[in-house]
């Protein structure tokens, strides 16, 4: 019985730290697109630095659950919520890069930005943090009906990308002189576009976890 107290201690610590990095991804994204919009290089530089915290607490994650797995030699349930652990740690440390990679495209424009960004960016992030909000409630009570809710958040994000891209590539047609400025801001669409699948992909996991069966929310 105390080995299994002790177990479950370990397992909700894991948990922590997963809604803990989160929390950073959550934070790189807003920051990354208010740096982008505000031109502030210095706090893009701050974001690309950053990521390093994200990248060490997935490893510290993924290195908890792995001597979980090896020392506890759990079955069953208990083996599904570690191994969900490492693939949500996954998907919340590729979020992270694609928060870094938005500030890159920040320095790589420099002061050369035009006030013209699209504000369906700023739409696209809100959605997109709205989508990880759900996802971490999903995950702290393992809540399937909240899990569900992405795929229709998701579709949201995605229409908002396809009509950001379709206007910037309208630009590129008439003003060629500008084609490395609309690159970089249809790649920031894309990165947060990314960072909502990735979202989905959590939701997935989720809904793996309780129901013990694959389910594909991006379609």
């Amino acid at each position: 019985m105390v080995i299994r107290e002790q177990f479950q201690m370990q397992l909700e610590a894991v948990k922590k730290d997963i809604i803990q990095l989160s929390q950073l991804t959550e934070d790189a994204l807003r920051k990354a697109i208010d740096s982008l919009y505000n031109q502030d290089l210095e706090l893009a530089d701050h974001i690309i630095q950053s990521d390093k915290m994200i990248d060490k607490a997935e490893m510290k994650i993924n290195d908890a659950t792995i001597l979980l797995i090896a020392k506890q030699q759990p079955v069953a349930t208990d083996l599904r919520h570690l191994i969900i652990n490492l693939r949500i740690v996954t998907d919340l440390e590729r979020m992270g890069d694609n928060a870094k990679n938005i500030a890159k495209a920040t320095k790589h424009l420099g002061f050369e930005m035009k006030s013209d960004i699209p504000n369906e960016l700023k739409t696209m992030r809100d959605t997109t943090l709205e989508m990880l909000d759900i996802a971490l409630r999903a995950y702290q009570y393992e809540d399937i009906s909240i899990a569900q809710k992405l795929s229709e958040l998701d579709d949201r994000v995605d229409r908002i990308y396809k009509t950001v891209i379709t206007d910037l590539l309208g630009k590129t047609a008439m003003n060629p002189e500008q084609i490395q400025y609309i690159m970089q801001i249809a790649f920031c669409a894309r990165y947060i576009e990314r960072f909502a699948d990735h979202i989905t992909n959590i939701g997935e996991s989720i809904l793996f976890l309780v129901k013990g069966e694959n389910y594909n929310l991006n379609y």
